[in-house]
C-alpha cells in the first residue's frame, strides 16, 4: 500500500488540471504576447485563469499577477513593496516562524538597510496582536504575516492582524503568505485589509513552477524582474499559461467542495490524533488549550514530537512500508538545521530532531491513516530499542 501524506510539500496533480495542461502545451500553445490566432488562444486561457482567481477571492482580475510560485511571490511583495515605499519608512515586520522565502528576504532587507522587528509566539505558534501592536511605529511600511503555519499548522489571527494594521497606519501595507491556507479556507483580501498575498499551485494540486501575489490595486510597489514588461510591467517573463490555467483548474476544483473536504480533513485529523495519543513518549504540537482535537489549526497538518527516535530514522522505517511523510518544512530538507518554527514554539530541545509532519489532501483516506497508525505501533518501539543500544 502507498500512502502519502506529505502534502504540505506538494501535491498530487488534479486529473482535470494536467489535461487541461497537456491540451494547451500540445494544441494551443501559442506565446499570448502575439497577435495571430494561437496568441490569442493563449491569451483567453490567461484571462480565464485570472477571472477564477478574481472569483475565488473576491477582488479584480487586474490586481491577479502570475509568478513561478510562493517563493518568487513572496520576494516580490517583501522586496518590492520595501523599494518602493522606501521613503515613507524602513521598518518591517514580520513573525518568527515564516517560511524561509520570507524570512530569508526579510534578512537580506536588513542587509541593505531596513529594520525588521520578528514577533515571537507564543507555545501553539500564534502571534499576540498586543505584540503587533507595540511593534508599529510611525515608518512601519509593511507587515508580512503567514496564514498557515506549513509545519505545525498554526492559523494567524489575520482578519484582526489586518483591522489593527490599517487602524494604527493605513498607509502599512500587510502582506500575507498564504501558499499553506489558500485552498483550505476562504480568504478575501480586501474584506481582511489584505494588501497583497502569496498563491502556489503545486499546494493545491495544480502544477510546480507557478504560483500567484494578488496585489491590492493601491499598493505601491516595485517590479524584481525586469524583461518584455508583461503582466502590467510588474512581472516581465514569458507568461506561464499552461502553468496557471492547470493552477486555476486546480483552485476551482478545490473551492467547488471546500466546506465538505474541510469537515471530513478536520475529522481525520481528530482520528489520526486519537491514534496518535495511544504511543508513549509522543508529544502533539500546536494545538489550542480545549481544542485537542485539533480544531482551530489547519485541518491537513499534525507535527508529532517522538521522544526517543530521530525524525529521518523514523521517516525512512515508515517509507519502507510505503509511507511518505515529512521531517519538516521540505524547502529546508536538505539543510540539517533546527527548526525556526519549533524552536520559536519552545519545544524541548531533546524532540527538535525527532518530529515528523503528517499532512493530509483531498485523497487522503481513513484506510490510509489506520494502515499508518498500525506502521507506528509496530515501529516506534522497534527503534526506540534499537537506539538504546
Amino acid at each position: 500500500m502507498e500512502v502519502y501524506l506529505d502534502n504540505s510539500a506538494t501535491t498530487r496533480v488534479f486529473p482535470e488540471a494536467a489535461e487541461l495542461m497537456t491540451k494547451i502545451m500540445c494544441e494551443e500553445y501559442g506565446n499570448p504576447s502575439s497577435l495571430h490566432m494561437k496568441g490569442v488562444q493563449a491569451e483567453q486561457h490567461l484571462r480565464r485563469a485570472k477571472e477564477i482567481f478574481a472569483g475565488i477571492l473576491k477582488v479584480k482580475e487586474k490586481e491577479i499577477f502570475f509568478t513561478s510560485g510562493g517563493t518568487e511571490s513572496d520576494n516580490m511583495a517583501l522586496t518590492g513593496c520595501a523599494i518602493a515605499n522606501n521613503r515613507r519608512g524602513k521598518h518591517l515586520i514580520t513573525t518568527r516562524i515564516e517560511h524561509p522565502a520570507v524570512l530569508n528576504t526579510m534578512r537580506y532587507l536588513e542587509s541593505v538597510g531596513y529594520r525588521v522587528t520578528y514577533l515571537p509566539v507564543n507555545a501553539v505558534g500564534r502571534i499576540s496582536l498586543e505584540d503587533l501592536q507595540r511593534a508599529m511605529t510611525p515608518d512601519t511600511i509593511l507587515v508580512s504575516i503567514m496564514h498557515t503555519n506549513n509545519e505545525i499548522g498554526s492559523l494567524q489571527p489575520i482578519e484582526e492582524a489586518g483591522a489593527l494594521i490599517k487602524r494604527m497606519n493605513p498607509y502599512t501595507l500587510f502582506h500575507v503568505d498564504a501558499v499553506q491556507g489558500f485552498g483550505k479556507a476562504r480568504i478575501y483580501p480586501k474584506r481582511m485589509g489584505i494588501d497583497l498575498m502569496s498563491v502556489s499551485g503545486h499546494k493545491i494540486h495544480g502544477p510546480k513552477g507557478i504560483g500567484l501575489l494578488y496585489i491590492g490595486e493601491k499598493v505601491k510597489i516595485q517590479p524584481i524582474l525586469h524583461g518584455g514588461g508583461q503582466q502590467m510591467n510588474l512581472r516581465s517573463g514569458t507568461d506561464n499559461v499552461p502553468g496557471a490555467a492547470g493552477m486555476a483548474r486546480a483552485a476551482e476544483l478545490m473551492y467547488g467542495h471546500i466546506e465538505e473536504d474541510s469537515k471530513r480533513l478536520y475529522q481525520y485529523k481528530h482520528y489520526f490524533l486519537d491514534g496518535v495519543r495511544r504511543l508513549d513518549g509522543v508529544k502533539i504540537n500546536g494545538l489550542l488549550p480545549g481544542q485537542e482535537d485539533g480544531g482551530g489549526t489547519a485541518p491537513h497538518i499534525v507535527s508529532v514530537s517522538v521522544r526517543g527516535v530521530r525524525s529521518e530514522v523514523l521517516l525512512h522505517a515508515l517509507e519502507e512500508d510505503g509511507i511518505y511523510v515529512s521531517a519538516g518544512s521540505a524547502c529546508a530538507a536538505r539543510k540539517p538545521q533546527p527548526s525556526v518554527t519549533l524552536k520559536a514554539i519552545g519545544i524541548d530541545n531533546s524532540l527538535l530532531e525527532s518530529t515528523i509532519r503528517f499532512s493530509f489532501s483531498v485523497y487522503t483516506t481513513k484506510e490510509e491513516l489506520d494502515y499508518t497508525l498500525r506502521a507506528m505501533y509496530d515501529k516506534i518501539p522497534m527503534l526506540r530499542r534499537y537506539t538504546r543500544r
